[in-house]
């Protein structure tokens, strides 16, 4: 049986060279009339990773430790959930879930009425590049990466999943990256199909690949939104981003999917920017194999990294290439569109917010591979640790909330449309500088980052009010993913700076102040889980605020018996709009006393309220309806240039965020 798993890898290799190599004799032959078979070539590799994986699946289930990846990362003891979701919890797996997930993406794409919509030429261009794209992902499986490889002799059990990755949320985080990802190739090649070859009479790429883009950048952020959630409750040290290597690594191409985003927004609505879209919708593709290279090439230290596996230089090698390529190609693309409008406009708030995310991907990139830079010239390389990060991307991120908070309120050509509103904007952002000081936020970024949020959600709402934002889907959808953007500002601006943490001993019965909680220790537990696989302390924290008893909250800490004795933390919080309480167990000292971790975080809930509006309100944006003229602004009628009339009669609106 894994001989014809690994078999279909194979396979899926010599269909996706064949589909790719089929299309490159085309356009040698200078035709385009038989993309029947690059099409059944792309169908032959999905179904043979739909093999691969479902032959996978069955031996994590049924716990076939003479496959290595079983044996590696499951055990008898494990629940059927972990099991299976353990498919993606090493580097074969992931790799293979990975090209499952784009495999099918295309499957969808191939069987859409967009793609059909398209002219033969694009379509050949776009299997040129996506088989390309396959082949690659089942070369690395094949060759550097097989989930196939026998243990023989079988051991009697596996080795176990990693304690830190039996957590609802860890098991979720990499499926949501893996499609974000996957999402994004779609638009990729598409993009780069219509930069090769200018077909007039059909739409646009941006248009065409509007829900892949879409969908890829929701779920791109709900895995990263998730990932922070795991970091904060399951790492024990009460924080939601470390910047990390592999954080890093995930929140790249979101920054360069999100500047895509908005410079695309310009061409669908003035017609500007076209080589720069197909660059960066490109980049953002080429930058999630960059991803995949800093976590699995053993490039940088991580908590969260694959470490060693082979894969590294084939990767490196092939984001070099392709990074190569899409500047080639990009540079074919339409440059036509005019001279972009002034700074003081709607346009040129776009511009520059599409420069500061641009310029942030690039900072975080250079702060992580700095310990390999570095060490070209120096014999121990150091790494930038998060004062840095924070120093640099925070003031940033608070701009580009600034932004967010005046752009409603100009027009595209330049001048404010409104000022009424923007001068209620103007206010709102004074008031709370002012309330937020007097209530002792006194820190130069957090009082300005705080600010900002609350005047950008008031701007919003202003720009809610609207009839033209109300009626049209793809605006009411971009005015939530900026409302859930604002709400993640708030929370950070509070949640880091103002916590309050201490580690302190307590016996039975002692309390001690965090934040405005009183914390006391009611009792110490010790034991063995039920399915044995390792004991655990607890312990019994009871909470109260201003004289009144909360409820208990119970941290523990466990030890594994196949992970040689090593202690995990398991946090407890008591949820709270406002200040949340934190607690981890750390141990016991010499006279049998909890050693605890406490902390208090004040809005830290936001950034999950947030995170879930910005996640789900894209959904809204995936329908097309035509756009409302509103005669209070003419320029929101303008039709972008590829606009064109459908069947029925009515314009196709323009695609992109509002």
């Amino acid at each position: 049986m894994y001989f014809a798993a690994y078999a279909s890898l194979l396979l899926a290799l010599l269909f996706a060279l064949g589909g790719a190599g089929a299309g490159v004799a085309q356009l040698w032959q200078e035709r385009s009339d038989d993309l029947g078979w690059l099409e059944k070539a792309h169908l032959g590799v999905t179904l043979c990773l739909a093999l691969a994986s479902g032959i996978l699946l069955s031996a994590l289930v049924n716990c076939d430790f003479s496959l290595d990846y079983v044996a590696s990362y499951t055990d008898r003891a494990l629940s059927l959930f972990y099991r299976v979701t353990a498919f993606w919890a090493g580097q074969a797996g992931s790799l293979l879930f990975w090209a499952l997930m784009v495999a099918l993406c295309g499957a969808l794409f191939q069987f859409s009425s967009a793609y059909r919509g398209l002219s033969a030429q694009t379509r050949l261009w776009y299997w040129i590049f996506f088989l390309s794209i396959m082949a690659f992902f089942a070369l690395l499986l094949s060759a550097w990466s097989n989930p196939f490889v026998r243990a023989l002799p079988a051991p009697p059990d596996g080795r176990g999943l990693n304690p830190l990755l039996q957590n609802p949320g860890m098991i979720i985080h990499p499926p949501l990256l893996f499609l974000g990802y996957g999402g994004f190739v779609i638009p990729g090649c598409l993009a780069l199909a219509q930069a090769m070859h200018r077909a007039g009479g059909e739409d646009s790429w941006l248009l065409v690949a509007r829900p892949f883009t879409l969908t890829g950048w929701l779920f791109l952020t709900a895995g990263i939104a998730l990932g922070a959630w795991w970091a904060y409750m399951e790492l024990g040290w009460g924080g939601y981003w470390a910047w990390d290597p592999v954080e890093n690594a995930s929140i790249i191409p979101w920054l360069l999917g999100t500047a895509a985003l908005h410079t695309g927004l310009i061409e669908t609505r003035r017609g500007k920017l076209r080589r720069v879209n197909i660059f960066l919708m490109a980049l953002t593709t080429v930058s999630a194999f960059f991803a995949t290279y800093l976590v699995r090439g053993d490039v940088v230290n991580s908590v969260h990294a694959f470490g060693a596996g082979g894969v590294g230089p084939a990767l490196l090698i092939f984001v070099l290439a392709a990074l190569a390529m899409v500047t080639a190609v990009s540079a074919r693309g339409d440059g036509t569109g005019g001279p972009l409008a002034a700074l003081e406009s709607r346009e040129g708030f776009i511009v520059m917010t599409a420069w500061l995310l641009l310029a942030l991907s690039l900072i975080i990139l250079v702060a992580t591979l700095w310990p390999v830079i570095s060490a070209l010239w120096s014999a121990r390389p150091q790494g930038l640790d998060a004062r840095f990060y924070n120093g640099v991307c925070l003031p940033l991120f608070t701009t580009l909330t600034g932004l967010l908070a005046v752009c409603p309120w100009l027009h595209w050509q330049g001048g404010v449309r409104h000022w009424k509103k923007l001068a209620v904007t103007a206010a709102a952002f004074g008031l709370a500088l002012a309330v937020f000081w007097c209530f002792g936020v006194n820190r130069a970024l957090p009082l300005m980052a705080a600010s900002l949020s609350v005047t950008c959600l008031v701007s919003l709402a202003l720009h809610a009010g609207e009839k033209a934002v109300r009626s049209w889907r793809p605006s009411l959808a971009a005015l939530l993913v900026h409302t859930g953007l604002a709400l993640i500002a708030l929370g950070i601006a509070f949640s880091g700076p103002y916590t309050t943490a201490l580690e302190t001993v307590l016996d039975k019965g002692e309390s001690v102040e965090v934040g405005p909680y009183t914390v006391t220790l009611k009792e110490l537990y010790e034991g063995r889980d039920g399915r044995g696989t390792h004991i655990f302390l607890e312990a019994e924290l009871t909470l109260s605020r201003g004289g009144r008893e909360l409820g208990t909250v119970s941290p523990r800490r466990r030890i594994f018996d196949k992970f040689g004795g090593q202690a995990f933390a398991e946090a407890a919080t008591h949820p709270s709009p406002g200040t949340e309480f934190y607690a981890t167990l750390l141990g016991l000292d010499s006279q049998q006393r909890a050693i605890v971790h406490l902390s208090s975080h004040p809005l830290v809930n936001w950034l999950w309220i947030g995170a879930t509006i910005m996640t789900l309100a894209p959904l809204l944006g995936l329908t097309r309806r035509r756009r409302p003229a509103s005669p209070a602004h003419p320029e929101n009628a303008q039709k972008a240039p590829h606009t064109k009339k459908t069947r029925k009669g009515t314009s196709t609106p323009p695609a992109g965020p509002e």
